[in-house]
């Protein structure tokens, strides 16, 4: 079942988590709203944006609804950003959101899903916990770079992502990051990661954890909702015309959109 989010969606309560549209009044004492990337004017793409949580600095974790709904359409996601110094990859859902009316699809897309990392330039967030090994699934406790957290999903960004993935329960769920150069085969549809491939020009691998693979979101969705979830890698330095150009076409063809 879509998540179904018109004019009268105020909030969304699920797993602790309070999520408000994100009206200038749902900002009201909550911190700084999120940057513009483009002016509402050329921002038609976007149906929805939905406040989804706060970060361990207060900071608004944001989705913005893409597309249309309707019989057939399937309901995909794309998350960037986890990792606060993967600074780049964020491009791409940001040109899927900065442009016109998307047909097709119905798209979520969380361009940054740890701002106080991005703003601090870390892997981690504010509390030192690498958000890809907090997930409740398969979770071991690690410090370190990719430090896991004092218990599964002890942050408030790896619960406001449950709490959503949990309402949209999208088909298809793409994780990007850097800096591997690739898209991870591990998967329950490995047919799906080779069809991410081709369309991205990126190679199938099986990509590397740097460390106890646990905890992660992919391997958490795969357990709790019957879609698929994969991590695609771009490289340390990617194009910008990749990101913001290439990709996001690449993408919108693969999930059957258009705009």
């Amino acid at each position: 079942m879509n998540l179904r989010l018109g004019a009268a969606l105020t909030t969304l309560v699920t797993v602790g988590v309070l999520t408000a549209a994100t009206s200038p009044s749902a900002y009201a004492g909550r911190g700084a709203a999120p940057t513009v990337a483009a002016p509402a004017a050329v921002r038609a793409a976007v149906v929805d944006r939905v406040v989804i949580g706060y970060s361990v600095k207060h900071r608004p974790i944001v989705a913005y609804h893409l597309g249309e709904q309707g019989p057939g359409i399937p309901t995909m996601m794309i998350v960037s950003t986890m990792h606060g110094n993967e600074r780049q990859i964020q491009k791409i859902p940001e040109a899927l959101r900065d442009g016109r009316k998307i047909h097709g699809v119905d798209l979520w897309v969380v361009p940054v899903m740890n701002p106080d990392g991005l703003a601090a330039d870390t892997r981690q967030n504010a509390h030192g916990v690498d958000l890809n090994r907090n997930f409740p699934t398969h979770w071991v406790h690690t410090t370190g770079h990719y430090g896991s957290g004092p218990k599964a999903a002890s942050e408030p960004e790896t619960r406001a992502m449950m709490s959503f993935l949990l309402k949209v329960k999208p088909e298809r769920l793409i994780s990007f990051h850097q800096p591997l150069h690739g898209v991870d085969v591990d998967s329950r549809r490995p047919a799906f990661s080779h069809k991410v491939s081709r369309a991205l020009h990126l190679p199938v691998s099986h990509v590397k954890c740097g460390g106890v693979c646990g905890g992660t979101m992919t391997q958490w969705f795969e357990a709790h909702l019957p879609g698929t979830a994969i991590t695609v890698e771009y490289g340390a330095h990617p194009a910008s015309r990749t990101l913001r150009v290439q990709a996001p076409k690449a993408l919108l063809r693969l999930f059957g959109g258009h705009r």
